[in-house]
């Protein structure tokens, strides 16, 4: 996990949630002087061509579609490079492909360090697809996406939620102290009363690896519940958080019947912005 953000890529289709997701963008942009990706995928199969002079050649410009997206994008750029601050800016890229393919090698080549996707409002077909897509996108990725709502925009990260299961998350607590730090935050390290045992433990020693990291405020709370994704919301909702933090194991999933058949993460069931990180890598 970096000391900083340096890259942020925001995913494009020319909706309206793509809206909330810029202006988190250029909130986090100018409190940590970072780039932004504006990347947009078309998929469509790509048409052979052979072009007449190869040297001269982009692929990527052979169709008007693509001359059209990009000009859309150009359109978004200008619109918000005034409200950006000190010494990021913003890059724009048109591709044509996969999108989940696309993304993710868009990703490992120019180094992201954060994606932000903007949420719908009413789709529920387009929150099943997206829903899964950000947890695929993380485990390939090993990079941190951030979903946000409309509702998600007013605040700066004040209050971060952090909640455990098993295992101790270092790159979510690394993330969480960054933000923190940059924020002047608090972090609330939750965890469901009647867990496993140990798990006390698990809080001490994230409240102890924090501290070794910070000053920022810290809160540790055993939450009620049968439930560690519903808890973590309830008290998120409770305390007016600002973000939440999870990685995409079962343990986030929402109950209910039909958030288990839609694999629905907790990004979908939050007005309040959610982080999703995973926390497998080899910690740094």
């Amino acid at each position: 996990m970096p000391n900083n953000l340096y890259n942020i890529m925001v995913p494009v289709d020319f909706t309206a949630k793509n809206k909330w997701a810029i202006a988190k963008a250029i909130e986090l942009a100018n409190t940590f002087h970072c780039n932004i990706h504006l990347v947009h995928v078309l998929h469509k199969p790509l048409v052979p061509f052979i072009p007449l002079d190869k040297t001269d050649f982009t692929p990527y410009e052979s169709t008007a579609d693509l001359h059209a997206c990009r000009k859309k994008l150009e359109i978004l750029k200008s619109s918000y490079s005034n409200q950006l601050c000190g010494n990021g800016k913003i890059e724009i890229s048109v591709m044509q492909g996969v999108p989940g393919k696309m993304y993710s090698n868009y990703i490992r080549q120019y180094e992201m360090d954060l994606v932000i996707t903007g949420l719908s409002k009413f789709n529920l077909l387009q929150r099943v697809i997206s829903s899964i897509s950000i947890s695929r996108l993380v485990r390939k990725t090993n990079i941190p996406v951030l979903a946000v709502r409309s509702s998600g925009l007013i605040s700066h990260f004040k209050k971060i939620v952090l909640p455990l299961h098993n295992d101790l998350p270092l790159r979510s607590i690394k993330m969480a102290t960054l933000l923190g730090r940059h924020f002047k935050s608090t972090v609330y390290l939750v965890s469901l009363r009647n867990n496993e045992p140990g798990q006390a433990n698990i809080l001490s020693n994230a409240l102890e690896v924090i501290q070794s990291l910070s000053t920022i405020p810290v809160q540790s709370i055993l939450l009620e519940g049968q439930n560690l994704a519903k808890s973590t919301l309830d008290f998120s909702k409770k305390i007016n958080a600002d973000l939440i933090m999870v990685n995409p194991v079962k343990e986030f999933r929402l109950p209910g019947l039909w958030n288990r058949i839609t694999n629905k993460i907790l990004s979908y069931g939050s007005k309040i912005p959610v982080m999703t990180m995973e926390q497998k890598a080899t910690e740094q």
